[in-house]
């Protein structure tokens, strides 16, 4: 087990199953531009670089001319519709509630906005002390920048800060910063692209964390 002073998690994939919602709203957004809507698997490998590149994947070369009322259009709906299929995965509260004397920071690709949007609707919004977002700092995973920011703003150290995710981009901004890696294999992320990351830890629950961390 070791000893961990910041846990950084990141949000869709990792402590809540958002794709249903995604989907939806990307979908309303090409059948509103009279475009063909798209499969729930083909719009479900696009998550996790942000909300630009999912957008731009989904209009698709041919129609990037199209993007910014795309966006326009994807926005206003999500923003309405953001937690209407969204829910937590499984034991995400037990362990919020175990960890609730550590610090804990949620850093996401996706738009602070919907992040806050969803964490309080969620009602899990109040057991993070820092939130950072892909539109916040100008940098998104997987580089280190977010990372590498949010341990300075804690100053905590990198041996005892950790970050949970289940994308590959997650475990390399982890290792490019330096601290320790966990990824969770239920979320959105391809279980052989985070082989390959090479994370410290591999968990299928999120409640094996307590096994993890004191």
């Amino acid at each position: 087990m070791k000893n961990i002073d910041l846990i950084i998690f990141d949000l869709d994939g990792t402590l809540v199953d958002s794709r249903k919602d995604i989907v939806n709203a990307v979908n309303f957004t090409l059948k509103n531009m009279h475009l063909k809507e798209k499969g729930f698997e083909e719009l479900i490998s696009y998550i996790g670089w942000g909300v630009e590149d999912l957008i731009k994947k989904a209009l698709g070369n041919e129609k990037i001319d199209f993007f910014e009322r795309a966006m326009s259009l994807f926005e206003e709906h999500y923003r309405k519709h953001a937690v209407e299929k969204t829910t937590l995965y499984p034991n995400v509260l037990k362990v919020l509630e175990r960890f609730k004397n550590k610090r804990k920071v949620i850093v996401t690709n996706r738009k602070y906005e919907f992040a806050i949007i969803t964490l309080k609707k969620l009602g899990i919004y109040y057991y993070f002390e820092d939130i950072v977002g892909g539109d916040n700092l100008g940098c998104m995973k997987p580089s280190s920048c977010p990372l590498d920011s949010t341990v300075e703003k804690f100053n905590t150290e990198k041996a005892k800060t950790i970050i949970v995710g289940d994308m590959y981009i997650d475990i390399l901004a982890g290792k490019r910063a330096g601290i320790l890696t966990c990824a969770v294999t239920y979320g959105i992320g391809s279980i052989e692209d985070i082989v390959k990351a090479k994370p410290d830890f591999i968990i299928d629950d999120i409640i094996k964390l307590k096994e993890i961390i004191k």
